[in-house]
């Protein structure tokens, strides 16, 4: 008697992917509508996804947990042919690009802890003179209304 190995599926349904990527089926159907992951239709119209998909679930579930946004996700992916699996040099050349981006933000995050050391406690929360909210007035410059200020 023989020993039949399991055959591997081709083509996934969005329930296994869930299970196999521990996302939700509203996740990768959301996850689809952003354009960073594709599936197939079968005979009745269901959902199939190729199992690459596990690996870009995965990177887009390791790039949200950096803080990395969907739509810097979709632009690293959007250049990768459909169907295509990440080499290690592509993986190091992506990663290195969100490494640049994580590190501008933690030196964001630092600085921001730095100042705030000094306002704990101050109370002040005055909106031209607080070097958190507004410093050096610089809303101020640009007249009156609502503004973002957002040093890059």
């Amino acid at each position: 008697m023989q020993n039949k190995s399991p055959r591997i599926k081709a083509l996934l349904t969005p329930g296994e992917v869930a299970r196999r990527s521990g996302v939700a089926v509203s996740a990768l159907h959301f996850y689809e509508s952003k354009g960073l992951i594709k599936s197939t239709r079968n005979s009745g119209n269901q959902r199939r996804y190729t199992r690459d998909v596990l690996r870009y679930v995965a990177i887009i579930k390791i790039a949200q947990r950096i803080g990395i946004p969907l739509a810097t996700i979709g632009e690293a992916f959007s250049v990768l042919p459909e169907g295509h699996r990440l080499t290690p040099a592509e993986w190091k050349q992506l990663s290195s690009e969100w490494r640049e981006e994580l590190d501008h933000r933690i030196k964001t995050l630092e600085a921001l802890r730095d100042e705030l050391d000094g306002c704990i406690g101050c109370g002040c929360l005055s909106r031209s003179d607080c070097p958190l909210r507004n410093p050096g007035d610089k809303l101020g410059e640009q007249g009156s209304g609502a503004r973002l200020l957002e040093d890059k």
